[in-house]
């Protein structure tokens, strides 16, 4: 049994039946549940989907719609389901900001469904006209993509099995082409795909990973999916760590109840949204979200600034056994470090964001970084920086190489990120690299060894990562090795003041 669902068999359980004997201070849904239909499938049920687009939909839910709730698709493993289901898929959305808690329980996930043995089930859910939305947050690695282009990776194994047995998928490119195809058999228009995850231009680069899989297997279908599926761009912004025991137990406190996998997160959130819906969509925007006719500045603003300092900060944290972001932003210099990357590689980087100071929101992002209520592990942050790195840094640097300026600080999150891939922090400690290339990128981190040049050439040969023209620019180059000969010489720390005592 997993931990989260310990001891849960002996005290009272989050569901219908308790809502209305919860505490005062906290909130629940005040709308009938049982008056809700679904509307919108989403896939990807990680905790930030529960603290970001669930949200909005609930607040949607309170206004008085009816026909919005979700159905929620995981393409991972029971544990969610087995989680929300025995509670009516209510569950809490704990906010924490520095010792202040706020509780709320959400009501508008509807059902849990599982792709393993829920198939059949999941397809006809998605073919019913009912269902006018289908939104994502599977991470980047979820889509199948080429790093280094963006596009399909038409080699990658789950493609090649999906392409060999499409009707039964399992790749999310495979899932949404078999949705499309068996609603477009059943006379029914084609639900719209809204992604919520943290990529350039999301929707329309998940539009041609979709479009392309549908060709490989079907020109024809390939062709109606580019001209009659809409793919709006989002930008979704909330901080929302992994839950901890500690918070399941702070949470059971709280309510009087266990609830099996609550979800922590910030009071801040934010969501950019092309308005483009072809069978319409909630009210969003009657509670918080901003529609757009072109998200592309916003979703560059955040993609750099939160999630490229998150980068940044994660990989020296690691390395220096820093445990969270707080943590990182209590160091004397880290501050100092991520300041210097917003104002000297990444604002200068970016197009007119309409209607945003970019610099005050850089200032915002440093103080939802200091929250010490939001434990945001590093480590956790670290994961899959080979999909990472080039959308939320790699491409800031070449824009800054192409426009006659150098990048400063970028140099330096690519070293330590070479750094990180030994796998053991200052202090001797392991810790797992969690990669889509982890055991390759380990290899050549263990046989490169305490040479930070073999390291460096061996890293910049790969070409998904790196392309060809970042590792042949010289300035670049000699940077990152300079930097990772630092790192793994004198430490962190001593590295970073080494940096800043040179501006």
């Amino acid at each position: 049994m997993d931990t989260h669902l310990k001891n849960t068999a002996s005290a009272k359980r989050l569901g219908n039946a308790l809502t209305s004997a919860l505490p005062a201070a906290v909130q629940r849904p005040s709308y009938d549940r049982k008056a809700v239909s679904p509307g919108i499938a989403h896939i990807g049920l990680g905790a930030f989907c529960r603290a970001h687009l669930a949200v909005y939909t609930d607040d949607v839910l309170e206004n008085g719609a009816k026909d919005w709730g979700i159905v929620g698709i995981d393409t991972m493993s029971p544990a969610i389901r087995d989680a929300l289901k025995p509670q009516d898929c209510l569950y809490t959305l704990l906010a924490r900001n520095d010792g202040k808690d706020t509780l709320r329980v959400v009501g508008s996930m509807l059902d849990v469904m599982i792709t393993s043995d829920q198939r059949r089930e999941i397809f006809d859910l998605l073919v019913d006209p009912k269902i006018r939305i289908v939104t994502l947050t599977v991470t980047e690695k979820g889509y199948c993509q080429d790093a280094a282009t963006g596009s399909l990776d038409e080699k990658h194994p789950a493609i090649l099995a999906d392409l060999a047995n499409p009707t039964v998928p399992n790749s999310i490119p495979g899932l949404l082409t078999e949705a499309i195809r068996l609603r477009r058999q059943a006379g029914q228009q084609p639900f719209t795909v809204l992604v919520c995850d943290n990529l350039a231009q999301n929707g329309a680069k998940v539009r041609d990973i979709v479009s392309r899989f549908a060709t490989l297997r079907d020109m024809e279908l390939g062709q109606f999916i580019r001209e009659n599926v809409s793919f709006p761009c989002t930008m979704v912004d909330r901080i929302t760590p992994a839950t901890q025991d500690a918070d399941r137990a702070t949470v059971a406190t709280a309510l009087g109840a266990e609830d099996a996998w609550p979800v922590v997160t910030e009071p801040f959130r934010q969501w950019v949204i092309e308005d483009r819906f072809p069978l319409g969509r909630p009210d969003w925007e009657k509670v918080g979200a901003i529609m757009v006719d072109d998200v592309h500045p916003f979703e560059m603003m955040k993609l750099r600034c939160l999630n490229g300092a998150h980068s940044t900060l994660a990989y020296l944290s690691v390395v220096a056994g820093i445990e969270t972001i707080s943590d990182a932003m209590a160091d004397p210099d880290l501050p100092n470090i991520i300041r210097k990357l917003w104002d000297k590689d990444l604002i200068p980087s970016l197009p007119i964001v309409p209607g945003t100071n970019v610099e005050d929101y850089t200032r915002e992002l440093e103080t939802r970084f200091q929250n010490r209520g939001v434990r945001h592990l590093t480590l956790q942050i670290s994961s899959d920086g080979s999909q990472k790195l080039p959308p939320r840094l790699l491409e800031a640097a070449r824009e800054l190489y192409a426009a006659g300026k150098t990048p400063d600080v970028i140099p330096l999150t690519v070293a330590a990120w070479m750094r990180f891939l030994s796998g053991k922090n200052e202090q001797g400690q392991d810790y797992k690299i969690a990669d889509p290339h982890a055991e390759r990128l380990a290899t050549i981190a263990a046989n490169a060894g305490d040479d930070p040049r073999l390291l460096a050439d061996s890293l910049f040969a790969i070409r998904d990562i790196f392309g060809d023209d970042l590792p042949a620019n010289e300035h670049f180059r000699t940077a990152v090795v300079g930097h990772l000969s630092n790192l793994m010489t004198q430490g962190t720390a001593k590295t970073l003041k080494t940096f800043l005592a040179t501006d």
